[in-house]
């Protein structure tokens, strides 16, 4: 299965707590942090969401 890494680019200070969440559930503590997961439905929905505060590499 295909990997995207993830990072976070953007701080998440003043939005949703949903987002929030979403970072936490992708692993992403704090800035510049990189994960790496598989290329899932479920990961790019989370995404998607969070494209604004986050830069994906399709590795």
């Amino acid at each position: 299965m295909a990997k995207v890494r993830i990072t976070q680019i953007k701080s998440k200070i003043g939005q949703p707590e949903n987002q929030k969440r979403m970072l936490a559930a992708l692993g992403i503590k704090k800035m510049h942090q990189t994960v790496e997961h598989d290329d899932s439905p479920q990961i790019m929905g989370m995404v998607n969401k969070l494209k604004h505060l986050v830069k994906i590499e399709k590795l």
